[in-house]
């Protein structure tokens, strides 16, 4: 089989590696003239994943005609940011009836869509079934180089979820499915905010015992919203809740944790996306959306909301966090 993975970035670059396992060739479609010509003549993403070998099956375009044809699945691995533009300009050229899966962890700004709602959006209703999402706690770096790693894969149509798992089944990664698209999307993309807030607390200085209660407290407010929104409450004890949230908020590859703990050191957040070198940060993007979701549904998200006021209206790491403490800890028994 021929697979697709649109956005040749990290965790894009990483899963092609794994297709790469049971697929006769993938095509790994990107804007970057170098990543192309380092994953076609090195076999390596130097860019993103330096040092990590990928597969001989892999192969770069710039080209999306190119990249699409024939494709017996679709991964989209573009941030979320630029999902729509991608998929409309791929449009003419998206194979019918095959998976189209999502791996963005996002909500989108504006909208408020999640990653599936923003893709039945862009395209016509004959591809909505076919539309899946992918999530759990996974940094590309350890998947690519074959850790073993476990995720949650989402469709509400459980023969394209099944379809999707056989291609994302390895010796190191095991793949679950399930029906619950909200549950999956929600608790992947607020998890990321989260991950800010815990930066913020451990770049203060606070312990292990305040990062725990905020991680524990932060799921709970994950999960109020996403029951709201249809989604089966334990799918938030899952991997896509608990699991990625404790990886985003532990793990220090997680540049929404990297926000959080230099937001912390009275940095300013336009210094601290240049020092890491990336314009946007999805934990910073949805802060937004989650406020607005916030309001939009009466669901009160309070440690979300402090992450809103410290990323986008200057407040004091400091005194964001104090409130998040005095609330969420000192206010109940």
């Amino acid at each position: 089989m021929r697979v697709c993975v649109l956005g040749s970035g990290p965790f894009g670059t990483a899963l092609a590696n794994v297709l790469a396992v049971h697929c006769e060739q993938v095509a790994l479609w990107g804007r970057s003239e170098p990543v192309a010509a380092s994953v076609n003549q090195r076999h390596e993403n130097s860019i993103h994943l330096a040092g990590i070998p990928l597969s001989p099956r892999i192969r770069a375009t710039l080209s999306l005609g190119e990249a699409l044809e024939g494709a017996g699945l679709v991964v989209s691995a573009v941030p979320s940011h630029a999902t729509r533009e991608v998929i409309r300009a791929a449009l003419p050229h998206l194979p019918h009836g095959v998976p189209l899966l999502t791996v963005s962890k996002a909500l989108e700004n504006g909208t408020l869509f999640t990653m599936t709602q923003l893709l039945e959006d862009c395209l016509p209703r004959s591809f909505h079934p076919s539309i899946a999402i992918l999530s759990g706690p996974s940094f590309a770096q350890e998947l690519a180089r074959g850790l073993p790693t476990t995720v949650t894969l989402a469709a509400r149509d459980t023969s394209v979820a099944l379809a999707c798992q056989k291609l994302l089944q390895t010796g190191t990664l095991r793949t679950y499915t399930t029906t619950d698209v909200m549950g999956v999307q929600l608790g992947g993309a607020l998890k990321n905010v989260i991950a800010i807030a815990v930066g913020m607390l451990e770049g203060l200085g606070f312990g292990f015992n305040t990062r725990a209660a905020i991680i524990t407290r932060g799921l709970a407010e994950i999960a109020r919203l996403a029951v709201h929104l249809g989604a089966d409450p334990r799918t938030l004890n899952g991997l896509s809740g608990m699991g990625d949230l404790v990886l985003t908020c532990t793990g220090e590859l997680s540049r929404s944790w990297q926000v959080g703990f230099e937001l912390a050191r009275d940095r300013a957040l336009e210094e601290i996306l240049r020092s890491i070198k990336k314009p946007t940060i999805e934990g910073v993007k949805t802060a937004r959306s989650a406020q607005e979701l916030s309001l939009r549904t009466g669901v009160e998200l309070p440690i979300c909301h402090q992450v809103y006021l410290a990323t986008h209206h200057g407040k004091s790491a400091r005194v964001a966090m104090t409130e998040v403490i005095h609330q969420q800890l000192l206010e109940h028994p």
